[in-house]
């Protein structure tokens, strides 16, 4: 059966493995990287010889055509040559004669995998900026509200008291966290597979070192196998981003608990929030709510690309065509998600009165009367159970700890005072009791914001 017979069957295999075989609509968003790696190529084989410089010159000059054509939404981008690479190739050996020689001592392998290790290069870096940015937006909104007490919880229990600022670092340090992992990826896969060819390098004296150089590639890939068959590179990206998502989804879990009129210890801008389509009074937090919608996508596209690798053998194999839909849409979701985040603390306000009124409830103070004892010479498990006996009889009595009356207080031991009471009682206080490194009192706090102020590089 001829398949070019027009019969019902191999037409439809051919209209599917075309379908299947076409990835110009992914990667033609590589375009760009694609450029400035053939005319370093270019530049490269008139070093050794295979160009003459006339010829390079005229690509280069064909190539930088090719990109303004694609800027201003001119090129016709042709499935049926499947590929980023192929549609600039086509174009550009229509404008330079020339351009037929460029593939030489090239293949589409080392190629692509040149693209995407300057594609990730590039996104790392505008992830980092707005990271950057993020960070800068939580020191700020640190600052305002050095003074803002808050409890801090356990279990989604209230526990201790602390500051606002003491949590909006807490926020902070996960994106530290995450700018060194970003960082790292970056600086691992610097490395340029160019010249590596298919599997086994090239026949031509390639210049791999300078054309690396030229790239901004710390130095050429060492092995040409490992160049074109591995993309553990993306999976450490990917991981990355997975690792930021859930941190992202975490901060943005707290901003829909905080916006609750149970809590109601901020308020989100109009700009980061909708109404409801049936009930007017609703300001729901769509901001938080879809930043955690979007790690679920993060942490899958993570998952997609161990899964691709998992069961190659070396050697390019055509299932790597698929590592790009998923590295790409995890940067692209974490970048919004970060600018988003960024708008909406930015932008939000705190509710200073029912942060205050949280502090209120919960026997938040119970520590404090424990450690007391301990500094009055009452090991802590059996100051611990005495604290414990003291919240069960405020609960019979249906107050806090701190209302109990001052004679059953004074009680649970004789040095006690009511200086120490009124100490023990004190929020404000018990902040500032916890002066260690790490702690919530408003000098560690002070010294946590100048310090990431210079890690980050935000030093006013």
């Amino acid at each position: 059966m001829s398949v070019s017979g027009g019969g019902r069957l191999p037409a439809a295999l051919d209209a599917a493995m075309t379908a299947l075989n076409a990835s110009v609509h992914i990667d033609s968003a590589l375009w760009r990287e694609d450029i400035a790696g053939s005319i370093a190529h270019a530049r490269g084989l008139a070093r050794i010889g295979v160009l003459s410089d006339e010829e390079a010159q005229q690509i280069v000059a064909g190539l930088q055509q090719i990109a303004g054509e694609i800027e201003r939404g001119e090129f016709h981008w042709d499935v049926d040559k499947e590929d980023v690479h192929m549609n600039i190739e086509s174009r550009l050996t229509a404008l330079v004669p020339a351009g037929a020689k460029l593939h030489t001592g090239r293949s589409r392998n080392d190629q692509i995998a040149t693209d995407l290790r300057l594609w990730a290069r590039r996104r790392a870096a505008e992830l980092e900026q707005a990271l950057l940015e993020l960070a800068g937006v939580l020191l700020r909104r640190a600052e305002e509200h050095l003074d803002l007490l808050m409890p801090a919880y356990t279990h989604l229990q209230r526990a201790q008291p602390s500051r606002v600022s003491h949590h909006l670092m807490a926020w902070q340090e996960l994106l530290w966290r995450d700018l060194g992992r970003l960082r790292d990826a970056a600086r691992r896969l610097n490395e340029s597979p160019l010249g590596a060819g298919a599997v086994a390098g090239s026949g031509f004296a390639l210049d791999r070192a300078g054309v690396a150089s030229e790239l901004g590639f710390e130095r050429p890939m060492r092995n040409s196998l490992d160049a074109t068959a591995s993309r553990d590179f993306l999976m450490e990206l990917g991981s990355a981003l997975a690792i930021l998502a859930v941190h992202l989804s975490r901060i943005g879990e707290e901003l829909v608990i905080w916006s609750t009129e149970e809590f109601g210890f901020v308020r989100l801008s109009d700009r980061f929030t909708t109404s409801s389509s049936m009930m007017p009074q609703k300001k729901n937090p769509d901001v938080a709510e879809l930043v955690r919608g979007r790690a679920a996508r993060v942490i899958g596209d993570a998952v997609s690309l161990l899964v691709l690798e998992k069961s190659l053998s070396f050697g390019y194999g055509r299932d790597l065509q698929e590592d790009k839909p998923p590295i790409f849409a995890a940067a692209e979701s974490v970048l919004v998600c970060v600018r988003a985040l960024s708008g909406a603390i930015d932008s939000m306000t705190f509710n200073a009165a029912r942060l205050r009124a949280a502090l209120g409830a919960g026997h938040m103070c119970a520590t404090d009367v424990a450690d007391q004892l301990v500094k009055l010479g009452v090991p802590f498990r059996n100051a611990h159970h005495t604290v414990g006996a003291l919240v069960r009889r405020a609960e019979e009595l249906g107050v806090q700890i701190d209302q109990l009356p001052r004679s059953e207080v004074r009680a649970i031991h004789p040095e006690l005072t009511e200086e120490l009471i009124d100490s023990m009682f004190s929020v404000e206080a018990a902040v500032e009791r916890r002066q260690g490194i790490g702690g919530p009192a408003r000098v560690r706090v002070q010294e946590a914001i100048a310090d990431a102020r210079v890690r980050w590089g935000l030093s006013e």
